[in-house]
């Protein structure tokens, strides 16, 4: 579950299913009903501006979440995985600051924006 009124988050979750070659990962926005459905059946909203990955029954958020979904992308991102090795609060530090500044990354106002249609 990614933020879909976010530019950024929507490029990030257009550029997953880009590069999931088997379809493993659905992507919805947290704001969306079937967002808030999730959400409240896995242990209610985010504790911040983060993402949510749901995986076998686990929940992840932050930089668990980005690098366990790598793992499940097209070769080379299951290396980032690797990064699994840095310890998790530092790890967290720089999720946050790109979470913090990801709208000044590209220029974004505050128009909605929405996910590519699939292909």
């Amino acid at each position: 579950m990614f933020d879909g009124d976010c530019q950024f988050c929507s490029a990030v979750a257009n550029f997953v299913r880009k590069n999931d070659p088997t379809g493993r990962f659905t992507l919805v926005p947290l704001a969306s009903p079937e967002g808030q459905a999730l959400l409240e059946a896995t242990g209610g909203p985010p504790r911040d501006d983060t993402f949510v990955l749901l995986d076998y029954g686990s929940r992840f958020e932050r930089s668990d979440a980005a690098l366990s979904l790598a793992l499940g992308l097209r070769w080379p991102w299951p290396l980032a995985y690797a990064l699994m090795l840095v310890p998790q609060a530092l790890r967290d530090d720089v999720y946050r600051f790109v979470a913090c500044n990801r709208r000044g990354f590209t220029g974004e106002t505050d128009e909605r924006h929405n996910l590519e249609s699939p292909p």
